[in-house]
């Protein structure tokens, strides 16, 4: 059997210039970074603004495993299917994160013959996008220590510094650190410590600004901290944000690549939704869809978390209606909620399945919740047998909800063809009665418990004492009208990962919170979420290498 990354160098691609010449895009209109990929004009959106948008289709799915269930696999070839079948459909991603691709996943660009491509540059560095965040996000950390060390003007409490330096890439070791070690000219000692880069403001911050302009105000309202009076301190008090805008001028730029079949893909941002909200950014959604009669995107992990917050946090922010929703569910995941343990999930085992359908049913209410039409897209992967299969197929029938199945991985678009049909037929039925979860004038604790209760189905909320001081806090600042980006684990649809299924009778803790206002959000951390992941024992990195020619060898 080929590799995903065999199959990606065995591609023909299309110089970028054709793919952009077939959207309706002139010379003018991109920057071309090699043959095959490059940046779309910062203008464009402006340019198009009177253009009727297409259709948003949302592709989300059920409380993952470890190594993931191809949603991004499922949103290719969902693109190309309705290339297929005659429709425009434009694909909108993010960007991967260097830390999950050495980590545990190998790469994050769809797979098969169902990918996003080139898929090597794809997966590393690309064009630099999340490498002009760190520089940004770090810039403005030796900013805020050069502050206080020349005199702290400002009055800056340097134990209530909220911000904190970056990396793209998983390493526990920095999780907490010191710095200013060293005596008076190496700086003021402090503690410190690193998220990764997409768990930055400045990547939820580029995700969801719909301009320069936009983009330069919300980097001035990033709280970097508090003065020794407990008074925020902003991005605008050091008088920074134009230099943060100047090292983010290219990277606002949205990307535009192919998949295996030439459909046109837009990939920009990349923020996690397990601990930042999980989609890609606005300008890119918004241009696929000045572009597409379809565009086809998806939020991170199940709708416990992206689609969640692609609905109350990124719809808002851009004005994006969604007109429908995929679940992705795959057979291997719904054993494991079923009680199949991790080593067995290849094995055919219909009772753990029949167990694991109430996680999917979980999902399922959600988006009903939202007043939204879907479909349940069943990824098949060659482990599957008929008996699995079938199963989830009469689950779905006997409810009376639509399921597809599909095989995107092994036949690309023609996989998919069922369910872009069943796509259609959802979109043109208009049947969409969309309502937000919350109002944004709820507190924020009204809001949160909202969330933990109808999503995640617990029966509550605790609150730590620090979380109770803060939200109090936040509240007399103003700050209680923003939405919540919850930062959960992805594994369960509670706060504890070993919980897994549907479970009932819990509670979900409020550890902390912590003010996005740049953003537009405030941060909830729940459970034992972290911010800067860990690298499993054996890395994805131990299988990369690359040859004397310059081949990609080990993502997949």
């Amino acid at each position: 059997m080929k590799t995903d990354i065999d199959i990606a160098q065995e591609t023909q691609l299309k110089p970028i210039g054709d793919i952009a010449s077939e959207l309706g895009l002139s010379a003018d209109d991109l920057e071309p970074y090699g043959h095959t990929k490059a940046k779309l004009s910062d203008q464009l959106l402006q340019r198009l603004q009177d253009k009727q948008d297409g259709k948003v289709v949302l592709v989300t799915s059920i409380n993952p495993t470890p190594a993931g269930e191809g949603k991004s696999t499922v949103t290719v070839g969902l693109g190309q299917a309705l290339n297929k079948i005659g429709k425009k459909a434009v694909i909108a991603l993010r960007e991967p994160s260097l830390g999950p691709v050495m980590g545990l996943k190998g790469g994050a660009a769809g797979g098969g013959y169902s990918q996003v491509l080139p898929m090597e540059d794809i997966n590393l560095h690309f064009t630099g996008d999340l490498h002009a965040i760190t520089t940004a996000n770090n810039a403005l950390s030796a900013m805020i220590d050069n502050h206080i060390h020349r005199g702290n003007e400002l009055n800056i409490d340097p134990r209530r510094i909220e911000w904190k330096r970056v990396m793209d890439m998983n390493d526990r070791a920095l999780r907490q650190i010191v710095v200013g070690l060293g005596g008076p000219l190496r700086g003021v000692p402090r503690e410190e410590g690193f998220n990764i880069t997409v768990a930055s403001e400045i990547m939820a911050i580029l995700c969801l600004a719909t301009g320069m302009d936009d983009l330069k105000t919300r980097l001035s309202n990033i709280v970097i901290g508090y003065t020794y009076d407990e008074d925020p301190i902003t991005v605008k008090d050091l008088k920074v944000e134009g230099a943060l805008t100047l090292l983010l001028k290219d990277a606002m730029k949205p990307n535009l690549v192919q998949t295996t079949e030439n459909t046109p893909a837009i990939i920009h941002g990349g923020p996690f939704a397990n601990i930042a909200h999980g989609c890609n950014s606005i300008m890119a959604t918004k241009t696929a869809a000045k572009l597409g009669d379809y565009v086809v995107t998806e939020a991170g992990f199940g709708a416990d978390l992206g689609a969640e917050k692609f609905l109350n946090i990124k719809s808002r922010s851009g004005g994006i209606e969604t007109d429908a929703v995929v679940i992705v569910a795959t057979v291997r995941a719904l054993k494991m909620h079923g009680g199949a343990a991790k080593d067995q999930l290849k094995e055919e085992n219909v009772e753990a399945l029949k167990a694991g359908m109430e996680n999917l049913k979980k999902h399922i209410e959600t988006i009903e919740t939202f007043g939204l039409p879907f479909v349940v897209a069943i990824n098949k992967f060659p482990t599957d047998t008929e008996a699995e299969t079938n199963f989830i197929q009469s689950w779905c029938t006997s409810r009376n909800i639509d399921v597809a199945l599909t095989d995107v991985w092994a036949n690309g678009g023609e996989g998919g063809i069922q369910l872009a049909e069943k796509i259609v037929e959802k979109t043109d039925s208009r049947k969409r009665d969309f309502d937000y979860l919350y109002d944004l004038d709820q507190t924020l604790e009204a809001k949160i418990r909202k969330i933990a209760q109808t999503v995640y189905g617990a029966d509550d909320i605790e609150l730590s004492s620090k979380a109770k001081k803060q939200m109090a806090y936040y509240e007399k600042q103003g700050w209680g009208k923003l939405p919540v980006c919850m930062a959960k684990t992805q594994y369960s649809l509670s706060d504890d990962p070993s919980l897994l299924g549907r479970p009932e009778n819990f509670t979900i803790l409020i550890r902390e919170l912590r003010p996005s206002i740049g953003a537009g959000f405030i941060v909830v951390l729940t459970g034992d979420v972290m911010t800067m992941p860990g690298l499993p024992k054996k890395p994805a990195a131990l299988n990369m290498d690359v040859t004397s020619e310059g081949k990609v060898k080990g993502l997949f």
